[in-house]
């Protein structure tokens, strides 16, 4: 792994978490992800399942985590099962995790290789009484693959069929949804090497760049401060192309008197990072684009101050389309009377602004969360994304930022790429 290797505490606190959830006399089980292949001979780039990762740090193939906090054994309440290095792996991959390194980046201390999985795994079935068992409940998952997780699911229902099995899920969701301070100072690492690539891009726009030019830009400055690269599909969108919101054919060239939308985010050490800008090519922003914009940034700087402990995000959402609408109304989009005849399950601002303005980031782009409109807690980190998008004047303009919930309010890990207009205009002017 490119990142520098990350505080074994927040593995260690987040089994302690999990397991507290647990029925008496329970098991759980946790699988890495699969090796997806290409058509031909090669592997998609391995990503860890987060679930895995969260309570582990391994970042390997094929590792197992198993929880048993009641054993009557003490090797038998924590326990990894990875690939032994042969001479094979060892040269065409190089060496795997060993049973001491495991246990420095995890603090597991009772490390198995997978060749003695099966013999554990009858031992310790034969003194449980429930199972739980991963079943990827995300509310935005599609389900058309498969996963290792839940393959191992099937077995083992399918070996042991008397045993009660439980479901990780709810008790993860809600889990993963707060987010340690160890976790957050990762998170802000990924926010800094994002920082820096939208520095180095400010300066590099200029009419006539390629969109997937300025996307090369943002992978030398990510990678060469050690991230693996983009959270996600990076969206970066010229002129009309901004309207498009999961723009991602980065192949068109930047014109003069245009907007470029950039939805960019870095991982480091797994963690993600998600942020919108908007600059203008030329560096200038037009008369109507700066109105827009800074309808949007008023919207934003808005919602951010909504982001706080006891709130709630049905009422947070709502809020929000009542800012666009007022904005809306202020550009000439809408109506005083478009709003007076709206339909409540499609507001009239939803012609221009169509997406939420929040979802929870970490491990995934998309984490984990509970979407019940229970309060707002410390910990908790959400983006904040409103945008305006107007096909017919070309003009698509997003502003996002990644807040983390405290106390006190909330703090911006993203809070230091330029978002001003005067800012952006003086730095693009040099």
């Amino acid at each position: 792994m490119k990142y520098h290797r990350l505080n074994p505490d927040i593995f260690t606190t987040n089994r302690d978490r999990f397991t507290a959830t647990m029925e008496p006399n329970s098991l759980a089980f946790f699988n890495a992800s699969d090796i997806y292949p290409t058509s031909a001979d090669g592997n998609v780039p391995f990503i860890q399942a987060t679930d895995l990762f969260w309570l582990s740090g391994v970042d390997q193939e094929a590792a197992i985590l198993l929880l048993f906090p009641d054993a009557k054994k003490p090797e038998h309440r924590e326990m990894l099962f990875l690939t032994e290095t042969n001479e094979h792996i060892a040269v065409w991959e190089g060496a795997k995790l060993d049973k001491q390194s495991a246990t420095e980046v995890s603090q597991v201390k009772h490390v198995h290789w997978l060749e003695d999985f099966d013999k554990v795994l009858k031992e310790v079935m034969a003194q449980v009484d429930h199972v739980y068992l991963l079943t990827h409940e995300h509310i935005r998952r599609s389900s058309e693959v498969e996963t290792r997780e839940e393959r191992f699911g099937k077995s083992l229902r399918t070996r042991f069929p008397n045993h009660s099995y439980r479901r990780s899920a709810p008790a993860l969701n809600a889990l993963r949804a707060v987010k340690s301070a160890e976790e957050i100072a990762v998170m802000q690492v990924a926010a800094d090497i994002t920082t820096k690539g939208f520095d180095r891009v400010l300066r590099f726009l200029k009419p006539g760049v390629m969109e997937f030019e300025l996307e090369a830009e943002f992978m030398h400055e990510f990678l060469r401060n050690r991230s693996r690269g983009f959270a996600y599909t990076p969206i970066i969108g010229s002129g009309p192309n901004a309207c498009v919101l999961h723009y991602i054919e980065n192949n068109d060239s930047c014109k003069d008197g245009e907007l470029v939308l950039f939805d960019v985010g870095a991982e480091y050490g797994n963690y993600a990072c998600d942020v919108t800008r908007c600059f203008p090519v030329n560096g200038r922003f037009t008369q109507r684009q700066r109105e827009i914009y800074e309808s949007v940034l008023r919207v934003e700087k808005a919602a951010i101050e909504l982001l706080r402990p006891g709130n709630n995000l049905g009422a947070y959402h709502e809020a929000v389309g009542e800012l666009m609408t007022t904005e809306l109304i202020g550009l000439g989009l809408i109506s005083q009377s478009d709003v007076d005849s709206q339909d409540p399950a499609w507001p009239a601002y939803k012609k221009y602004f169509m997406h939420g303005t929040s979802h929870y980031i970490g491990l995934d782009v998309h984490d984990y969360g509970l979407w019940d409109n229970s309060p707002l807690e410390v910990g908790m980190v959400f983006t904040c994304e409103p945008g305006i998008y107007i096909p017919e004047e070309g003009i698509g303009i997003r502003i996002e930022d990644d807040i983390v919930i405290t106390e006190d309010g909330h703090i911006n890990l993203t809070k230091h790429i330029a978002k001003e207009v005067d800012e952006i205009e003086a730095i693009m002017k040099g």
